[in-house]
């Protein structure tokens, strides 16, 4: 089994001013740095599902996979699947580039969920709710999102929904926090300071 990660930049931030959410600091480092940190350790190695200029990711040491078509989430989870397919993974790992406090144990806990579905899927959910976007994904799937994105589609739940995806669930809902405005910087710089 050979797991790698993707980290799903390719939102617009439009409630942080429209900027490149990637590279918003968090405590003067990039908030892709901290999803790294977390990730990284977990996987083979992380692809980041980017669309623009590669370049501005290079001081990561990350294979960038564009979409082919931008229809949210599950596009650059595709490019990811199709990229990982090539470098020989059998799964892999998303989750936004907004979630710097990602559990340390994501990938085994999504790895023992996906057991109990048929199509080896899973979701990370906590008490909050459900978080589609943080999964583990077969390669083998590659053909089956091709065929979802390509009828319209592109809601992840509603694919995920479709191939009995199991759920992991974390007690802890602090890692999956999101920074998606400028209050969640403000929270997640204190979470980061030991203050939330």
């Amino acid at each position: 089994m050979r797991i790698f990660g993707v980290i799903l930049a390719g939102g617009e931030a439009r409630r942080l001013g429209g900027v490149d959410k990637a590279l918003v600091h968090l405590a003067g480092r990039p908030l892709i740095a901290h999803v790294l940190d977390r990730l990284e350790p977990q996987v083979e190695q992380v692809l980041i599902s980017a669309n623009g200029d590669a370049g501005r990711f290079a001081r990561f040491g990350c294979k960038v996979v564009a979409d082919d078509r931008s229809q949210g989430p599950l596009s650059g989870i595709l490019a990811a699947l199709t990229r990982a397919a090539e470098l020989g993974a059998t799964h892999v790992v998303s989750t936004p580039v907004d979630t710097p406090f990602l559990p340390g144990d994501l990938v085994p806990q999504l790895l023992l969920a996906a057991e109990s579905s048929p199509a080896g899927l899973a979701l990370a959910r906590d008490g909050t709710g459900d978080h589609p976007a943080t999964a583990i994904w077969p390669v083998g799937l590659v053909a089956s999102v091709t065929d979802f994105l390509q009828s319209g589609e592109a809601k992840v739940t509603r694919f995920t929904a479709a191939h009995g995806a199991s759920f992991a669930n974390f007690p802890d809902p602090r890692g999956f926090v999101n920074v998606n405005t400028p209050d969640d910087l403000v929270l997640a710089e204190a979470m980061l300071k030991g203050a939330a």
